[in-house]
C-alpha cells in the first residue's frame, strides 16, 4: 500500500455556522447598491402587478359576471393583459441585471483572493499543495455565482412577494389567512432539522472536492515521474479512492439538500387542501366563491417563494462551506509584510551585513546559528557546503522571503525588516535553483526582469548569458511560443533564459542560486566572460556545488550546521587544507582529474 499523499488530508470542518461571512460578502456588495436599488424597484412593481390576477378573478365571478358587465368585464381583461406584459418586462430586466450584479461581484472577489495569494509568504505555498489553492480561486468562487446572481437579490424580491402576499390576503379575509399560516411552524422546525446536517456534508463534499483537485494538479504537474517509474497503475488506484470519495461525499450532500423542496411543496399542497376544505364547509369562515379561488391564488403566490426561499436557504448551506475556504483563504496573514513604519530603500551601494542572525523554520532547531559576516560594495561572495548546510536560507534572509529569529541582516545599515519589500526586491536580482518558465513568448518571459525594457535591451541581455545562441536558431526566435515551465525548452535552456531575466533588471545585488548547474561545460565557458562583466560593481551571492565557477569569488564561505566554518578566498582555503580543500579535492578526484594545487 502506498503512502498517502499529502493532498489527500481533509481540511478541518468548522463547527459552526458564521453569519459573519455573509456579512463579509455583502462588502463587496456596497460598490453596486444602486444597481441593487434599481432591480429592487423593478421587483416590487412586478409583485404588486402579480397580486391584480387573483383580485381580478374574484372581482370577475362575484361581480362582473352575475351582473353581465361586459364593459367592466373588458377594462378587467385589458388590464391583466397589461400586468402579465409588465411583468414579463420585469422578469427579463431582473434576470439580464442581476446576473450581471453577480458576476461584478465574482469577478471582485477573484481579483482580492489572487491579489492576497500574490502577497502571501513562502510558508504558506511550501504547506499547501497548489491544487487546494486553485480550486478555492476557480471552483469555490464559480460555486457562488447562482448564489449572487439568483439568489440574494432573488431573496428579496421572494420576501417581499411574501409581504405583498399577506397585506393582500389581510385585506380580503384574515380568517383564512390565519388557517393558510397554520402550518408554518411545520416548515421551521424541518428547516432546523436539515440545515446542520446539510452544512457538514457540504463541507465534507469540498474537503473531498479540494482533495481530488490537489492530486490532479499534482499528478499532471509529475507527469514525468509518473511515467518513467511505470507508476501509473498506482495513481490511478489512489485517483479511483478519491474519485469514489468525492461520489459518495457529493450523493450524500444531495440527498440532504433534496429533503427540504418536497417537504416545503408537501406543507403547501396541504394548505390549499385545508383552505379548500374550510372554505367550502364554511368552519369559522363565510366566503364567497370568487373569494375563495382568489385565495387559492393568493396561497400559491404566497407558497412560491416559500419554496423559493427554500431553494435559496439550500443554496446558502452548500455556499457556506464553500465561503468558509474562500475568507479562511482571505484572512491568512502574511508572515512577511511590510512593517507600519517601513520606508523606502534609496538607492543602495551594495553593503551587506549579517549581524550574529539566528534563524529557525520551527523552535528548536535553528537552520542557521550565530551567523555573520560583512560583505563590500561589489564583492562577489560564493556560498559552499554539503546539502541543506543553510546556503539558501541565507540569500531568503537577504531578500526577506522570510525574517530572522535573532539578529539583523542590513543592507547599507539599512535593516531589510525596516525598508518596504517592493523597494527592497526591485534592487535585487534572484535567480532560484528552481527556475521557472511562464507560458508566452520568450521575449516576454526574459522582459518579465524589465517590463519597459526595449527589444533591444533583451538581446542584449541574452547576449551576455549566451542564451542568444539557441533563442536565434529557433523557428521564431525571441517569438518562440513555450508553455509553462518551459516544457519545451531544454535544462539548460531555461536556466539561460532565466539568467537574462535577471540580468535585465540590472540590480544592485545578485543572487544566483545553482545558476550553472544544468548548463553544459561548453556552454558555461562561454557564460564565465558574459557573468565576469556583469559581477563587476554589484555585490553578488552565488551557491554553486560546481567549485570550478566560483575559484574568481572575492570571498567564500564554507558552510555547515547553519554556521561559517571556513571563509576566505579561493586560494587562502586550499592553502589551510581545511573542509573547502577536501570538498575541492573530492570533486576533482571524482571527474578523476589532478586538482590544483594552490
Amino acid at each position: 500500500m502506498a503512502t498517502r499523499n499529502k493532498s489527500n488530508v481533509d481540511e478541518e470542518l468548522t463547527k459552526q455556522f458564521n453569519w459573519h461571512d455573509y456579512k463579509r460578502l455583502a462588502h463587496y456588495l456596497k460598490p453596486y447598491m444602486t444597481k441593487i436599488y434599481l432591480i429592487l424597484i423593478v421587483i416590487i412593481l412586478a409583485n404588486v402587478a402579480g397580486m391584480l390576477g387573483p383580485y381580478f378573478t374574484k372581482i370577475t365571478i362575484d361581480t362582473i359576471i352575475p351582473n353581465k358587465d361586459y364593459r367592466q368585464l373588458w377594462l378587467i381583461g385589458g388590464l391583466f393583459t397589461a400586468s402579465l406584459f409588465f411583468i414579463g418586462w420585469c422578469l427579463r430586466y431582473r434576470i439580464y441585471h442581476i446576473t450581471e450584479l453577480g458576476q461584478d461581484v465574482l469577478k471582485d472577489m477573484r481579483l482580492d483572493i489572487f491579489q492576497h495569494l500574490q502577497r502571501l509568504s513562502f510558508s504558506y505555498f511550501d504547506n499547501r499543495p497548489h491544487g487546494k489553492i486553485l480550486i478555492r480561486v476557480v471552483n469555490y468562487i464559480n460555486t457562488l455565482s447562482d448564489l449572487l446572481s439568483n439568489g440574494l437579490v432573488n431573496l428579496i424580491s421572494d420576501v417581499f412577494n411574501v409581504i405583498i402576499t399577506l397585506i393582500f390576503m389581510f385585506a380580503i379575509n384574515a380568517r383564512l389567512t390565519w388557517y393558510s399560516l397554520i402550518l408554518i411552524p411545520v416548515l421551521v422546525i424541518m428547516v432546523w432539522f436539515i440545515q446542520d446536517r446539510q452544512r457538514k456534508a457540504y463541507q465534507i463534499l469540498s474537503n473531498k472536492q479540494s482533495n481530488l483537485n490537489a492530486y490532479i494538479h499534482e499528478s499532471i504537474s509529475g507527469i514525468k515521474v509518473t511515467q518513467s517509474f511505470a507508476r501509473e497503475k498506482e495513481n490511478f488506484r489512489i485517483f479511483n479512492e478519491d474519485n469514489e470519495a468525492y461520489r459518495t461525499s457529493w450523493m450524500h450532500a444531495v440527498k440532504i439538500q433534496f429533503l427540504l423542496w418536497p417537504g416545503v411543496q408537501n406543507i403547501a399542497v396541504l394548505t390549499m387542501s385545508l383552505i379548500y376544505f374550510v372554505g367550502i364547509r364554511n368552519i369559522g369562515v363565510d366566503v364567497s366563491t370568487g373569494t375563495l379561488i382568489a385565495f387559492i391564488g393568493y396561497i400559491n403566490n404566497f407558497w412560491n417563494p416559500v419554496i423559493n426561499i427554500g431553494n435559496f436557504y439550500n443554496s446558502l448551506i452548500t455556499a457556506t462551506a464553500y465561503l468558509e475556504r474562500i475568507f479562511e483563504t482571505l484572512d491568512e496573514k502574511p508572515e512577511i509584510e511590510d512593517q507600519s513604519q517601513a520606508k523606502n530603500l534609496p538607492q543602495i551601494q551594495g553593503h551587506v551585513t549579517f549581524d550574529h542572525v539566528y534563524f529557525r523554520y520551527e523552535p528548536g532547531k535553528n537552520i542557521l546559528t550565530d551567523v555573520n559576516f560583512h560583505v563590500d560594495q561589489g564583492q562577489s561572495v560564493a556560498l559552499v557546503g554539503p546539502t541543506g548546510a543553510g546556503k539558501t536560507t541565507i540569500i531568503n534572509l537577504l531578500s526577506r522571503f522570510y525574517d530572522v529569529n535573532e539578529g539583523d541582516v542590513k543592507i547599507d545599515d539599512h535593516d531589510v525588516r525596516d525598508v518596504t519589500l517592493s523597494s527592497l526586491r526591485k534592487q535585487m536580482g534572484v535567480m532560484l535553483q528552481d527556475t521557472f518558465i511562464f507560458s508566452g513568448t520568450i521575449m516576454d518571459n526574459i522582459r518579465y526582469g524589465k517590463l519597459d525594457a526595449t527589444d533591444e535591451e533583451v538581446v542584449a541581455a541574452a547576449k551576455i548569458v549566451r542564451a542568444d545562441d539557441f533563442i536565434s536558431e529557433l523557428k521564431d526566435g525571441y517569438q518562440t511560443k513555450v508553455e509553462e515551465r518551459g516544457s519545451t525548452l531544454s535544462a539548460g535552456q531555461r536556466q539561460l533564459v532565466a539568467f537574462a531575466r535577471v540580468l535585465l533588471a540590472d540590480p544592485r545585488i545578485l543572487i544566483l542560486d545553482e545558476a550553472t548547474s544544468s548548463i553544459d561545460t561548453k556552454t558555461e565557458e562561454l557564460l564565465q566572460s558574459g557573468l565576469l562583466a556583469l559581477l563587476k560593481g554589484r555585490t553578488s551571492f552565488i551557491i554553486a556545488h560546481r567549485l570550478s565557477t566560483i575559484k574568481n569569488c572575492d570571498q567564500i564561505f564554507y558552510i555547515d550546521g547553519g554556521q561559517i566554518m571556513e571563509h576566505g578566498t579561493h586560494d587562502e582555503l586550499m592553502h589551510q587544507h581545511g573542509l573547502y580543500y577536501q570538498l575541492y579535492q573530492s570533486q576533482y578526484e571524482m571527474l578523476k582529474l589532478e586538482p590544483l594545487e594552490a
